[in-house]
This record gives C-alpha cells, structure tokens and sequence, in this order.
C-alpha cells in the first residue's frame, strides 16, 4: 500500500501545480508574461495558463485613466515673480510593454518632466499672463508631456494646472488691485443709474407736459364744441318761438277774417291802438285819415248823446 501513497501525492501536486497557473486577467487590465528571462507576451482579458518554472508574470497593467497629482513646483516668472504651481496630469497606459521596459521608474519621470515643462513654460511669460492663460499653458505641457512619455507607452490625455500661489505681497497688491477695479466699477455703475434716473425724469417731465398741454387743448376743443352747441341750439329756439309767434299771428289773422268784424270793430281796434301809441314818449304824432274820420265819427256821436239828455 506504500508504494500507492506516492503517487497519489504526485498526483495531487500536479494538480495543484496546473490550478496555480490558471489566471483570469479582468477587464482593463494586461499581465506581461516573461519566459526564461524574456519577454514573451501580454496577456489581454480572459482566462490564460501559465507554464510553470518557465513562464512568469513580470507586470500587472492598468490600462484605465489614472491621475497623477504632483505637489507644488516652485517656478519663477518673466519679471522675476517666484510662485509655486502644482500640477495634475490624467495619463493611461496604452501599450504595457513599452511601459514594463521602456523605463524603470516612469511616473518619477513624468514628474521630473511636468516640473521642468511648466519652469521653461512660466519663464518665458509674465505674471498676469500667467495668471490669464492657464489653457495655453495646459495645452503646451500636454503637447510636450504626451512627446516625451510615447517612448513609455503612456497617452498623456490632460494636464490642468491646479494651484498658482504668487507671494503674499503679490496676493495683497492683487487684492488692492480688484478691490479699486470693484470700487471704480461701482462707481461707473452709480453714476449711469444716477444719468438714466435723470434721463427717465426728465422724460417723465416731458411727457407730463405734453399730456397736460393734450388735455388743455382737449378742454378747449370741448368748450369750443359745447358753446357751438348751445348757441345752435339758442338760436333754433328763437327761430323756433319767431316761427310760433309768426304762426299766432297768422292764425290771428286768420281768425278775424273768417269772424268779418265790421268797420265798427275796426275802428274800436284802431283807436285802441292810436291810444297805445299816445301812451309812448313821442311829441309828435301822424294819425291816419281813416283814424281822423273815425275821431269825427265819435265826436259827433258824442254830441248828439250829449244833447238828447239835455231834452
């Protein structure tokens, strides 16, 4: 039974040996597979067998975007400004073996190359450029840093400047600065609310005016429209009461000459009417013939009155 137990023991390394070098590479991940000391191959997602005491996983790879927050590099400006910028790049490895042998260490690399990128940038501009061209200043150390890492089968995608800290005296002249633009544009701004205040009452003003001077003329067409329309309305009264006083009249006269009034009542009438006339102020009168034969008509009927009472 001994010479059993030896071989199910091998048996049993065996298998544990063969489950060993089973590997299941994850999804944006790549192995770099050695053989006796070489490179041999990369292995992509899925399930892969190693060789044992033959093959060996050299370098396990992430193939995702990665960032890389580098601390604060001191660099110094055109005029002679020291400050210090930190920076972030955003990389990712597209190729694994030019990453596993094209540098020993590569992100210390890019570190050194971000610092020496961003002194050659900022020395050749000014403070205030500086401080306004950040997207410039991006694009050229991406420009140069996705150059220079090719080589490391890196893809340097973004480089965005995170910090710039000029000197405390710079802070506070920059601060005093803003604050006077802050105070001079406040002031700009009072005084064009205090100009279109000025501006809007003035047309109000004017515009009061012109209202006013609208309604008095207004006033005035009324009251000219309102005597037209009383003395229109006057004078059809007086033409109406002419036309009624007219029309008395000729029914008056009418009147009598369907009643044929004799002489008689024709002179009654006519005396009564020279009475009326005497009544006046005037010293001088014109009587009429027919008036004078009537007179001596009456004065002769007073006679013969007077005398038959005296019979």
């Amino acid at each position: 039974m001994e010479w059993l137990i030896i071989p199910a023991i091998l048996a049993v390394i065996v298998i544990i040996t063969i489950i060993s070098n089973i590997h299941v590479v994850p999804q944006a991940k790549a192995f770099v597979i050695e053989r006796l000391g070489g490179y041999h191959t990369t292995w992509g997602t899925g399930v892969h067998f190693k060789i044992p005491f033959v093959d060996r996983i050299a370098k396990k790879i992430n193939k995702m975007e990665q960032v890389a927050d580098f601390p604060p590099q001191p660099v110094i400006t055109k005029d002679n400004v020291r400050m210090q910028i930190d920076t972030v790049v955003f990389y990712q490895i597209t190729d694994a073996k030019l990453y596993t042998y094209g540098h020993a260490t590569p992100m210390t690399a890019i570190e050194n190359l971000t610092s020496t990128t961003l002194r050659n940038i900022i020395g050749e501009m000014e403070l205030d450029s500086t401080l306004t061209s950040r997207d410039i200043i991006n694009s050229k150390m991406r420009a140069i840093l996705d150059e220079a890492t090719d080589p490391w089968g890196i893809k340097v995608s973004r480089v965005e400047l995170k910090n710039i800290i000029p000197p405390r005296e710079i802070q506070d002249a920059m601060e005093k600065q803003m604050k006077a633009e802050r105070e001079r544009r406040e002031a700009i701004l009072r005084a064009e609310g205090e100009k279109n205040s000025a501006i809007l009452v003035a047309e109000g003003q004017k515009q009061s005016k012109i209202l006013g001077a609208e309604a008095e003329k207004q006033s005035q067409i009324l009251k000219a429209e309102a005597e037209k329309q009383s003395q229109v309305l006057r004078a059809e009264g007086e033409a109406e009461a002419i036309l009624k006083i007219q029309q008395a009249t000729a029914d008056g006269i009418r009147m009598i000459n369907e009643a044929k009034p004799g002489e008689g009542m024709i002179a009654i009438k006519s005396l009564e009417t020279f009475e009326k006339v005497a009544d006046g102020k005037a010293t001088k009168i014109i009587i009429p013939s027919e008036i004078q034969n009537i007179a001596g008509l009456v004065a002769s009927i007073k006679g013969v009155a007077e005398d038959s009472e005296k019979a």
